[in-house]
């Protein structure tokens, strides 16, 4: 058979081979070559260096300017525009793989922040030493408060205790009991921050009032073993992802990881001749050591040798399945639960990575585990949070159980 993709030269050979290996099919291909070269003609005729152009505002600039044949001067339609936003993506990729220096497909950095919120940031790292995922919540917080206050028309210094109520009320209409409590602490912080540094005269802090919660009022959603064991059986190895998506269930219901440690593993962070495994635990940038059982290297092995996509720029393990190869999101390996789920025949209301993690300590404190192991392996600061899995424990339930009186 006559292969459907013609190239013109070294350069595109060369990215279509790695488009090939990044599992794109022959279809796709051939109608981003065209694309591309559209562009390049479009860059030639312009005198636009063609690496400058390669971003995401250049495609965009590309497609609205683009008008073939078929549109008569019109402009090209939103779908058209994307497909060419697309393959100029995939085509950019390919050259930073192959060693072209080009500029960022998108401007990552975050804009400024404004230079109060920058000091509250520096005085959370030097007094408080927080992390920097707990920083986002601690922003976030100061941001919303402080745009209760605009909105009241009033300034920092005259902030009253009625402004923090009025913002906790407002919390409370749309976030759980819990997710309020959290964000109390965090605003505390906040006002403490401005007393101690003279924007606010009354010391607001001590006055926040949250909302009451029991930490195990609600016991962990946990899956039997046996669903755990179907969801693995419905992943189907040979078809790209599923090698991939197997490793991952398969570290999730091995170790009791959550999806962000999961994803966070990188290549060195696996020692195959020792058999370890790394993992490092973003809430509190501890690592912590694993053995690397048969099974979850094998799985892992087979993802690398042959699905993972050619991603050498790229450290982390788990990737896209398509270009920009870059790591996964924990919403997209809650997606991909969720299908493997409804595949196995698992109807729950909610079921996403941190069901793994709980059917996990579940099932190794029912088989005897030492609470206080079972709290180290999960990264618990104190045992106390893990002791919230004895309740779903049920056969360690079963032998401390009472006979009910007759």
């Amino acid at each position: 058979m006559k292969d459907p993709v013609r190239v013109i030269d070294c350069r595109e050979r060369a990215v279509v081979e790695l488009w090939r290996k990044g599992h794109l099919s022959l279809g796709t291909i051939v109608i981003y070559l065209q694309w591309v070269r559209r562009f390049r003609t479009y860059c030639d005729k312009r005198k636009l260096p063609e690496t400058e152009q390669l971003t995401a505002v250049g495609a965009r600039r590309f497609a609205e300017a683009y008008a073939g044949p078929r549109l008569k001067g019109r402009q090209s339609s939103k779908e058209s525009r994307n497909l060419a936003s697309n393959a100029l993506h995939a085509w950019a990729c390919a050259s930073a793989a192959l060693g072209t220096p080009l500029p960022p497909w998108r401007d990552k950095h975050a804009p400024p922040l404004p230079p109060l919120l920058e000091e509250y940031c520096h005085y959370r790292r030097v007094h408080n030493g927080v992390s920097e995922r707990t920083l986002v919540r601690d922003v976030e917080t100061a941001r919303g408060f402080l745009e209760q206050l605009r909105s009241g028309r009033t300034t920092i210094a005259r902030a009253r205790l009625t402004d923090v109520d009025a913002f906790v009320r407002k919390l409370a209409t749309r976030l759980s009991r819990r997710t309020v409590a959290d964000t109390c602490s965090s605003l505390r912080g906040f006002l403490r921050f401005l007393r101690i540094t003279g924007r606010l005269t009354a010391d607001l802090a001590n006055e926040v009032v949250a909302p009451r919660y029991r930490i195990d009022e609600r016991p962990p959603r946990c899956l039997p073993w046996s669903d755990v064991q179907k969801i693995l059986r419905a992943i189907s190895r040979t078809e790209a992802p599923g090698k991939r998506d197997y490793a991952i269930v398969l570290l999730l219901a091995t170790y009791g990881l959550g999806a962000a440690e999961v994803l966070g593993i990188r290549l060195e962070d696996v020692d195959w001749q020792g058999g370890v495994l790394r993992v490092c635990r973003p809430k509190t940038n501890v690592s912590i050591e694993l053995p690397l059982l048969p099974a979850v290297a094998q799985a892992m092995t087979a993802y690398l040798r042959w699905e993972r996509p050619p991603a050498r720029s790229v450290q982390h393990i788990f990737v896209r399945e398509n270009m920009p190869y870059e790591p996964l999101t924990s919403g997209a390996i809650r997606h991909r639960i969720r299908h493997y789920a409804h595949l196995a025949g698992i109807s729950t209301k909610v079921i996403g990575a941190h069901a793994f993690r709980h059917s996990h300590a579940r099932r190794q404190i029912d088989s005897g585990a030492n609470v206080k192991i079972v709290s180290d392996i999960l990264g618990h600061r104190s045992s106390s949070s893990t002791s919230v899995y004895v309740r779903v424990a049920l056969e360690r339930l079963r032998a401390v159980a009472l006979p009910v009186p007759r």
